[in-house]
């Protein structure tokens, strides 16, 4: 199927690894032009670089923490110099830390807040006056779905994330009329560096081993495996598309059967 992709300029951030450089690789491979972000200016120009030869696509980096109230919008801006307008914005970003709900101070709230929740916002505050401009508007959110299904010790992202899914649904409804559609998707356990790391701090608390701990939560879901990143890719870059145009609104759990409600 023809995504109809070709030469749409698109911004995926936290694109250096994981989720977010999986899209970008889809994207590129689908004729994207790409800009892609991270905090950390060495692994976003690697990432880069790595898509460059990988794809073909030119792809540009922009070194940039999105929990700076300011980077958001000077993300926005360099990626619209480059790309020369803005027709699709993927808002990903790696997740607060895990732990209990006593284990966290205010500070540690207010950090995972602007992470998980305010650079989305700042994210599609400034993408907006470009987004108008385009027939093709999409953003995606990247979320969790800890949203619909509490994940055991990770208060944070359980309780901010479910701020970005509020908001994604109140812009498909406020701006839908602008003809931009928006939709999240709400990913379980995927095989990313992340999933490691939350692994570890599991094998630590429970005396396994992380290959222990992985093997366990791989059961969990009905297909018996984490899902991979280019799962994940898939889906996010159909939404994206202009095949996707009258889908917006839409919380889709990219999670193997793991959420266990009915809706």
């Amino acid at each position: 199927m023809d995504l109809k992709l070709k030469d749409a300029r698109a911004l995926v951030t936290g694109a250096s690894r994981g989720l977010g450089y999986a899209t970008a690789k889809a994207l590129a491979q689908e004729g994207a032009q790409l800009v892609i972000n991270s905090s950390n200016a060495n692994s976003i120009t690697e990432a880069a670089e790595k898509l460059n030869n990988d794809t073909g696509a030119k792809v540009t980096a922009i070194a940039g923490d999105l929990t700076d109230g300011d980077a958001p919008a000077k993300t926005i801006a360099e990626a619209v110099e480059s790309l020369g307008g803005l027709d699709i914005l993927i808002t990903n970003a790696g997740g607060p830390p895990a732990g209990s709900f006593e284990s966290f101070d205010e500070a540690t709230w207010d950090k995972a807040i602007d992470l998980s929740f305010m650079s989305h916002v700042r994210l599609i505050r400034s993408a907006l006056p470009h987004l108008r401009k385009s027939e093709i508007a999409s953003v995606l959110t990247v979320t969790s779905y800890s949203v619909k299904q509490p994940v055991p010790n990770l208060v944070l992202s359980n309780s901010i994330r479910a701020a970005t899914i509020g908001l994604t649904k109140t812009l498909a409804l406020e701006l839908g009329s602008d003809n931009i559609r928006f939709n999240s998707i709400l990913p379980a356990w995927t095989e990313t560096e992340r999933i490691y790391e939350l692994m570890g701090h599991r094998a630590k608390q429970s005396g396994k081993s992380v290959e222990e701990e992985i093997k366990a939560q791989s059961a969990a879901s009905p297909l018996g495996r984490m899902g991979t990143p280019q799962e994940f890719a898939n889906a996010a870059v159909f939404l994206v598309s202009p095949v996707a145009s009258y889908i917006t609104g839409v919380m889709l759990p990219i999670d193997g059967g793991m959420y266990k409600g009915t809706f």
